[in-house]
C-alpha cells in the first residue's frame, strides 16, 4: 500500500445500502475501498461475496460504539495511506415497529449508535481527510426546535446538546411536551444531518485543507466524495 493511494471507507457495509455503496465504489472509485462492519465474520462474508463478482474491497472491523476500534482504523489509514479521501457514514440501527422495548430505551440505544457513534467516527477520521476531498419532516417538531435547527450559530456542540435533550426527554416521558416526535430513528438522522451542517462550517475555516465537502442524506452521509 502507498501513502499516495486514494482510499474510501464505508461504515456498516456488510449488508443493505452500505454493501451496495461498496460495490458501486469498487466499480468507480480510483483507489482502495474499505468495507467495515461491527462483526468480523459478517464483514468477511461480505468481502467474499464481492470477490465472487470480481471486486476487491478490503475489510476492516469497526464498531461505532467502540472507540478503540475507531482508533484502530484511524491508525491503519494513517499508516497505510497517510490520509482519507472518502468517508461514507452508513452504519445505523432502527428498532422494528413491533419492538417491545420502551420508547426511552429505543431513544437512548438508537442515539448511541446513529448519532454519537457517527460523531465519534467523524471526530476521529476528519483529521485524515485530504484537500479536495435536505429536507426533513418539519411538522413533527415544535417551532422552537425548528428555530434551533436552523440557527445561524448552530455548532456541533449545540447539536450534541439537542440530541442529549431528546434522550433525556424520552427518559422522563416529556418528549412530546418538549416538541420532539416519539420516533427515535428519525431524530437520530436529523441529528446527523444537523451535525454535517455544523461540521461543514468548521471545515470551511480550515484554509490549509480547501474543498472538503460534507453532505447529508436521510440514510447516509458522505464526506469528501
Amino acid at each position: 500500500m502507498s501513502a499516495n493511494k486514494r482510499v474510501a471507507v464505508v461504515t456498516g457495509a456488510n449488508k443493505g445500502i452500505g454493501f451496495a455503496i461498496v460495490r458501486g465504489l469498487c466499480k468507480q472509485f480510483d483507489g482502495d475501498v474499505i468495507l467495515t462492519a461491527r462483526n468480523e465474520e459478517n464483514g468477511k462474508q461480505a468481502i467474499e461475496s464481492l470477490n465472487k463478482e470480481g471486486l476487491k474491497p478490503i475489510f476492516h472491523q469497526m464498531d461505532l460504539n467502540d472507540l478503540t476500534s475507531i482508533d484502530r482504523i484511524k491508525n491503519y489509514l494513517q499508516s497505510n495511506y497517510g490520509g482519507l479521501d472518502v468517508l461514507v457514514n452508513n452504519a445505523g440501527i432502527a428498532f422494528k415497529m413491533a419492538a417491545t422495548e420502551p420508547f426511552a430505551v429505543q431513544a437512548e440505544v438508537t442515539m448511541a449508535t446513529n448519532f454519537w457513534g457517527t460523531l465519534n467516527v467523524c471526530n476521529s477520521l476528519f483529521s485524515l481527510l485530504r484537500p479536495h476531498a435536505s429536507k426533513y419532516a418539519a411538522e413533527k417538531y415544535s417551532k422552537d426546535l425548528l428555530q434551533q435547527f436552523s440557527s445561524s450559530d448552530l455548532s456541533v456542540n449545540k447539536v450534541e446538546q439537542l440530541m442529549t435533550d431528546f434522550v433525556n426527554a424520552a427518559k422522563s416521558g416529556t418528549a412530546r411536551d418538549k416538541g420532539w416526535p416519539e420516533y427515535s430513528y428519525g431524530v437520530t438522522k436529523i441529528g446527523v444531518i444537523l451535525m454535517t451542517f455544523a461540521q461543514q462550517k468548521e471545515l470551511n475555516k480550515d484554509e490549509s485543507r480547501p474543498d472538503i465537502v460534507v453532505n447529508a442524506g436521510s440514510i447516509i452521509m458522505v464526506q469528501n466524495c
